[in-house]
């Protein structure tokens, strides 16, 4: 996709059934750098109609898909990961351009994870048991049908690949709807997906506005699953839709995730890899640990730790998303100073007149009642919170509505484990253990339904039909 003075020539149509089609509407969504504020594109905001055409061509494409060996399925996700890997620089410098992520983030997580998931699917798809023998019966693996794929801003090549990748794998065909603040980067997607060669109508793409195209997406008849990343309100919704229609559905929704640091723990490190985590990609991870939790006879020395380290990442961090998100972290700012907990680091300030920067911030003396160690915040923005013993840690970090990651850091791994196990959430760090695309992602409680990764996630989109003997 080309630039010119950083405004990119992006397609004025939809890509549906193998080619880039005009849009059935006239309206555009226009594309924004969040650390400018200039236009940098203008993309179709699709309707209704641009949907059902594209959920029409996914389901003329399910059968030949369907039936097309896992072996040969697993060459065409091969082929996508390569196509990937030759546009990764491409696909950094426009994620760094719409989302504002600095460019050596863009360039390692926003472009080379999706990377890493793509090949894991390429793997998978060959090698996964699509039948098997159970007793007098054969169980066979059949993909669900005509998927439909609902992405969010905040990784958008790394959401659409957990979605589009073990969808194809398993033989469904797809309709994906990304977020409308990032749809140069799904642009890129579609044409590397018909560069691999992947055949007409297996994957179509139509961007558009949420509460149009999206809706209409989820609403669809001629959809079997939806599967949606984003807020746990619109996931709510999502899932009554579904329900009243008798439809698969997988929802991976927000978090406020607990770093559980115990009393044996090297504090330092644990502290700057909590901070760490937080302030990656702006704050704006649904799995983010924003919450540190430290025992009181350490917790001053945390407070301290956390405030430096958090200074140091005031000039790293790019931009909030957009004017709407960045006024939302701010007013949590000032909520959380409202309800009497003090400011350590950063502050609600901007930091620059122009762009949609949020200082990094860190909130001590925080209780785990308050609106900050309760609520999404999706910005930079940390809450230390002390506990007396292990049982008031587990009561704290169990007591929120998500369930979605944390952390756990002791002086030895069985000690962490121990309390990991005592989590309600889906993925815990023990001692400050890195990501691993095989492992199930997922939440308990309104965090969501469903897993993505791996085996776990390519079991999302198939479902069994067993013949008995």
């Amino acid at each position: 996709m080309k630039a010119h003075d950083g405004v990119y020539e992006a397609h004025d149509g939809m890509y549906i059934d193998g080619a880039w089609r005009p849009a059935a509407g006239t309206d555009t969504i226009t594309v924004v750098n969040p650390a400018d504020e200039r236009t940098i594109g203008r993309v179709p905001a699709g309707t209704a109609q641009d949907v059902d055409a594209a959920v029409r061509a996914a389901r003329a494409a399910l059968p030949g898909w369907a039936a097309t060996p896992p072996a040969e399925r697993a060459a065409l996700i091969g082929a996508l990961r390569d196509r990937l890997v030759a546009r990764k620089d491409e696909i950094a410098g426009i994620v760094t351009a719409e989302l504002g992520a600095p460019l050596p983030f863009s360039q390692a997580v926003h472009a080379g994870v999706p990377v890493i998931v793509c090949g894991s699917y390429a793997e998978l798809a060959a090698t996964h048991p699509f039948e098997e023998k159970v007793g007098n019966s054969t169980v066979y693996l059949e993909p669900v049908g005509v998927v439909g794929a609902i992405t969010p801003w905040n990784y958008p090549l790394h959401q659409i690949v957990n979605k589009v990748a073990p969808a194809l794998a398993a033989g469904c065909t797809v309709v994906l709807k990304p977020a409308e603040d990032t749809p140069l980067t799904a642009q890129l997607f579609a044409e590397a997906v018909h560069e691999a060669g992947v055949p007409a109508g297996v994957f179509n793409l139509v961007t558009g506005l949420g509460p149009v195209a999206g809706r209409a997406l989820a609403e669809h008849e001629g959809v079997d699953l939806v599967s949606f990343t984003g807020s746990t309100a619109v996931g709510r919704r999502i899932g009554a839709t579904a329900g009243a229609a008798v439809k698969r559905v997988a929802l991976e929704l927000g978090g406020k995730s607990a770093n559980v640091i115990l009393p044996s723990a090297d504090l330092a490190k644990a502290v700057n890899v909590g901070v760490a985590n937080v302030m990656s990609n702006s704050g704006q991870t649904c799995s983010a640990w924003t919450r540190m939790l430290v025992d009181s006879a350490r917790y001053d020395e945390a407070v301290e730790l956390a405030s430096a380290a958090a200074a140091k990442y005031g000039p790293r961090i790019g931009p909030v998303v957009n004017a709407k998100q960045q006024a939302r972290v701010r007013g949590y700012i000032e909520k959380g100073v409202e309800e009497g907990a003090r400011i350590v680091a950063g502050g609600p300030e901007s930091p620059t007149e122009r762009g949609y920067f949020v200082q990094p911030t860190v909130f001590a003396d925080v209780t785990p009642e308050m609106t900050i160690a309760q609520e999404e915040i999706f910005g930079p923005v940390l809450s230390l919170i002390r506990y007396e013993d292990e049982d008031d840690a587990l009561r704290i970090a169990n007591g929120t509505v998500y369930g979605l990651a944390g952390a756990v850091w002791a002086a030895d791994d069985a000690e962490a484990v121990a309390f990991a196990r005592r989590m309600d959430t889906g993925q815990v760090d023990i001692n400050g253990g890195g990501f691993n695309p095989l492992a199930p992602f997922g939440g308990y409680k309104q965090s969501g339904v469903g897993r993505e990764l791996g085996a776990h996630g390519l079991a999302e989109y198939v479902q069994t039909k067993s013949l008995q003997f």
